[in-house]
């Protein structure tokens, strides 16, 4: 890039450097984003259908749209904002990771539209950011209040979550173990309902069938024993968590210990093991006869642990412990010159169960009883996994649930009722931010569309049944992509939590406005891909290596 002074040529930017700039900016932004959005529609809905994700010797199959972005090695910078939006969807309300993406494609669809029409890209921002804000008002007609006791909604909510998902078979247990564990964890703060889901540890095991998993009140480890002799049940527990090796220290600082006979050899060992003895010693003068580790434990020590009748475990991940602190009120020892008994945890019961290699470490009725654990059973890894991230949404959005009270229908009510509210809106303005909120109306009504589509119905036919309903008054009517009819979703306990629909709106709303403001794409020379990312190369902007 260079200008003129005088007749001088005076270069700006480095030789080699692509500049793109205006209408075909915003195009390959567009383009790439729409592509990222098409990549996930088809798995949205009850018949979305999977994806299987190879990488690195891994396979991943789901339909979870923010798994599904985060797997996929997307280069394009405006692309990556979509990840970004079902990152932050995912981060705030655990589930609609889908909906926000497919939202923000067609919101950015529709403003292509509107700029081919010579429209201007801030008019377009306003009216946009006027809709999402009239949209989030409009939201608070068709708003149910509830409370955490109304377990039928909170039940409805957990299998809405599930629903379309690997683990949709077993659903209603699911959806129950999902429930139980966010009621046991409920806090108050400042008068408000707070779930904190760090206090739900999940457990994988394989074996049995997705109908086989647990709630356990209490946390539970996938771990043994560190040594035969130890016991496999302490009654009144109390927990030593420790963060470093019990084993003896060898010296760090460049020492040479000269030994010429066998008798200093053996001193030497003897003085070893004395100091691992000692250590066990302060650790069962405390009076625990629970010790978790974090790191190894040696041999010695584990004969000494077990002489004392102290049930160890060795190898314990950090944030299995720091759960266990949790519940059992433990500090975490990382010192074992300098601890007592008011560092230890307390548990009523700590037990291993099971056969073989299939034993399990529990530790229940602790002090701390907001602590549980849900242990998912499943044929395959795959499964488990599956499994855990159906699980995992169904959780969150039960504890956002229970957190806000406000709950609307599913299925694409609350889009349909918002894109005929706004269209009513868009008449009421008088300037060109009337053909903007016009469009933002029409790109809510993708997600009915899709759902429609990927149920292999009639979008049109679907589309006009729908509001049809809605203008008639049935603000809670929804697709029924079972029977293929607009239905009550209320009544048929299709419900998500508000702030699912917020947050997509506001979200995808955000990432559209930025993209539609950006009209120069530098790329600097030298970047490889990611140089030719911005929008110089590949499907009108998309890089090489992604290729959808």
């Amino acid at each position: 890039m260079a200008a003129q002074l005088g007749g001088q040529p005076i270069i700006i930017l480095r030789e080699g450097t692509e500049r793109t700039r205006g209408q075909e900016a915003r195009n390959n932004n567009i383009m790439a984003a729409k592509a990222v959005a098409d990549a996930v529609r088809t798995t949205l809905g009850p018949k979305g259908m999977d994806k299987m994700l190879v990488g690195g010797g891994n396979i991943t199959i789901t339909n979870d749209g923010v798994t599904i972005l985060r797997e996929m090695e997307i280069e394009h910078p405006a692309a990556k904002m979509l990840v970004e939006v079902a990152k932050t969807q995912d981060d705030e309300v655990g589930d609609g990771t889908t909906t926000a993406a497919v939202l923000t494609g067609e919101l950015l669809s529709r403003a292509q539209e509107l700029l081919n029409l010579d429209l201007h890209p801030t008019i377009i921002v306003t009216g946009y950011r006027m809709a999402a804000d009239k949209a989030i008002e409009l939201l608070k007609d068709i708003t149910h209040t509830i409370t955490e006791n109304d377990e039928e909604h909170l039940l409805n909510i957990a299998s809405t979550a599930m629903t379309g998902k690997g683990a949709e078979g077993s659903k209603e247990k699911l959806a129950k173990i999902t429930v139980a564990a966010i009621k046991s964890i409920v806090d108050e703060e400042d008068g408000k309902k707070v779930v904190d889901i760090d206090n739900i540890k999940i457990e994988k095991k394989v074996g049995k069938s997705v109908d086989d998993c647990e709630l356990i009140n209490g946390v539970v480890l996938d771990k043994n024993k560190a040594h035969n002799s130890m016991p496999n049940k302490v009654a009144d527990a109390k927990i030593a968590l420790i963060t470093r090796p019990i084993e003896f220290s060898k010296m760090e600082l460049e020492a040479e210990i000269n030994i010429s006979t066998p008798d200093e050899l053996s001193k030497y060992l003897d003085q070893e093991e004395q100091i691992v003895h000692d250590i066990v010693n302060r650790i069962a003068a405390s009076g625990a006869n629970v010790v978790l580790c974090q790191l190894g434990i040696e041999d010695i020590a584990q004969h000494y642990l077990a002489k004392a009748n102290i049930l160890a475990v060795q190898r314990v991940e950090k944030k299995d412990i720091e759960k266990v602190a949790r519940a059992s009120g433990a500090n975490l020892i990382t010192s074992l010159d300098d601890f007592d008994a008011s560092d230890l945890g307390s548990a009523e019961l700590v037990e291993l169960k099971g056969h073989g290699e299939d034993k399990m470490l529990y530790i229940t009725e602790c002090s701390n009883p907001k602590a549980v654990s849900i242990i998912i059973r499943g044929g395959t890894e795959h499964v488990l996994d599956s499994t855990e991230r159906a699980l995992e949404d169904a959780l969150r959005v039960v504890g956002v649930a229970v957190e806000d009270g406000k709950l609307v229908a599913g299925a694409g009510s609350p889009e349909i009722e918002l894109a005929l509210r706004l269209k009513d809106y868009a008449s009421t303005l008088k300037g060109r931010e009337q053909l903007s909120v016009a469009k933002f109306a029409e790109a809510l009504e993708i997600i009915p569309k899709t759902l429609a589509e990927n149920a292999g119905l009639d979008p049109i036919d679907m589309l006009v049944e729908l509001r049809s309903q809605h203008e008639r008054g049935n603000k809670d009517s929804g697709l029924n992509v079972f029977t293929g009819k607009a239905e009550n979703m209320w009544k048929n306990g299709v419900i998500e939590p508000l702030r699912v629909k917020t947050q997509a709106i506001n979200s995808a709303t955000e990432t559209a406005i930025m993209i539609l403001r950006i009209d120069d794409v530098l790329a600097a020379s030298g970047g490889g891909e990611q140089g030719g990312a911005c929008g110089m190369g590949g499907m009108g902007g998309m890089p090489p290596g992604m290729m959808m």
